[in-house]
């Protein structure tokens, strides 16, 4: 449904009062991941809110006032955690379907990853539904942040809602989508501080939605005029950032090969005012890597194949093996012996400072060293090794390795690794090679 004009609200906020008393707001947050927890935390700094995960073991350790992802700091977890779900402010957390029964706005933050052929996969979100369906009841608003297609919500997600629950939409119950805009391991960009699209399946809807997104987030909201349009705006940021780091990932191939510095060549244009400050690297994680397949998936059910966005995925997807390839040519102009070299990997999270290993494509270098025969180790002080080997297979370390190496890549720019003592990990004859530009030049030997 589109919502007129009128009702558009920009960088506006609103009163709650007028719509519903606050008190009477209780909100149930499904899936306490890098997403949910953080809305959870911020919207019990003024409402009831239980936070639901099938996650025991998650749910046990939030109530313990920790966080395995590293989104929400433990002092600040604890001033908001509850002992049981009320009708007071705070967060309580639970794995007991009951206790979000008597909620009237349920916050869906479920994860939407592809398969191996880059379809979209909605079984999380589609059984978040289900599981939310068994609880609806009239006048209950179920809002969706999990990024989509267009029309997920309402083509595919509504649909489960209405024949779980026996409720009609926009009669007995209504929705909203409000797409995240988390910056996993960015403590500044925090969630209160990026402003938030909102939007409604009526308008009267819409309104409230926004109105209680508004209440928490102090950037403000932005009223889309549909649910449609709220979810295309969300996935072309991420494949608009995708488009443009594969440019400057083809131009670091083109300038590689003219022997000139990538990272020169960007920060001279960058003196410019308009140009846009993109660096060449891996696209991983489960947004910039993922989303534009759901674009396209879309766009060919309309009969149109995209042309630039998949050519963007193309260039994106085939960093690690290039990355692996110059590694080992690197290796040879220096007569260090390639096979069963020892090379050492920093770093195996999709990006710096995070403990994410969602869709990492640094995967793709280790594979790839392997299969010149390399012996690789990889060293990450933010990731879990067990979520590691679980995820990809990899085998990883917490702690700095006691031995030397052949080569040594640095592939993730955590803090940890800015003052590094590469020296002590270093044999006679090796190689450095910085993919992220995050070391000092005068002991790297090539960046990306």
């Amino acid at each position: 449904m589109v919502i007129p004009a009128s009702f558009l609200i920009q960088f506006k906020r609103v009163s709650f009062q007028k719509y519903r008393n606050m008190k009477e707001i209780k909100i149930a947050v499904i899936g306490l991941g890098y997403v949910g927890l953080p809305l959870a935390r911020l919207f019990a700094t003024k409402y009831a809110v239980v936070g639901f995960d099938i996650n025991q073991q998650r749910v046990n350790e939030l109530m313990a006032g920790k966080d395995s992802t590293l989104e929400v700091a433990p002092d600040t977890l604890k001033t908001v955690l509850v002992e049981a779900s009320s009708s007071e402010k705070g967060l309580f957390c639970t794995t007991d379907i009951q206790d979000i029964k008597d909620c009237n706005y349920y916050i869906i933050t479920m994860p939407t990853p592809v398969d191996k052929n880059n379809t979209p996969v909605l079984i999380p979100l589609l059984a978040a539904s289900k599981t939310v369906a068994n609880v609806l009841k009239k006048g209950d608003v179920v809002i969706y942040e999990s990024t989509v297609y267009p029309g997920a919500t309402e083509e595919d997600c509504i649909p489960v809602l209405e024949k779980e629950s026996g409720l009609v939409f926009n009669r007995d119950f209504f929705a909203g989508y409000s797409p995240e805009r988390i910056n996993p391991g960015d403590k500044i960009n925090t969630i209160d501080k990026i402003l938030k699209i909102t939007s409604g399946s009526t308008p009267e809807i819409a309104k409230k939605v926004d109105a209680l997104y508004a209440s928490v987030v102090t950037a403000g909201t932005y009223l889309a005029p549909s649910i449609k349009v709220a979810e295309a705006a969300k996935v072309i940021e991420n494949s608009q950032r995708d488009i443009n780091i594969a440019f400057v990932n083809e131009l670091a191939k083109i300038f590689n090969l003219m022997g000139i510095n990538t990272h020169e060549v960007l920060a001279a244009a960058g003196t410019k005012w308009n140009f846009l400050p993109f660096k060449p690297g891996l696209v991983g994680g489960h947004c910039i890597g993922v989303d534009p397949y759901y674009l396209a998936h879309k766009s060919k059910e309309y009969g149109y194949h995209p042309e630039i966005i998949l050519a963007g995925r193309r260039v994106n997807d085939s960093m690690g093996t290039y990355v692996a390839a110059e590694v080992t040519k690197l290796m040879i102009k220096k007569d260090v012996a390639v096979k069963d070299a020892a090379i050492l990997v920093l770093g195996i999270t999709f990006k710096e400072n995070c403990s994410d290993v969602r869709n990492t494509r640094v995967v793709d270098i280790v594979r790839e060293l392997e299969d010149f025969g390399t012996k690789v180790t990889v060293y990450d002080p933010c990731a879990d090794p067990k979520e590691v080997f679980a995820e990809h297979g990899v085998v990883s370390q917490k702690n700095q390795p006691d031995k030397k190496f052949d080569g040594i890549v640095l592939a993730v720019a955590h803090r940890e690794f800015k003052d590094i003592d590469l020296k002590k990990l270093q044999k006679e004859a090796s190689i450095i090679y910085d993919v992220k530009n995050y070391l000092s030049s005068k002991i790297v030997d090539k960046t990306l």
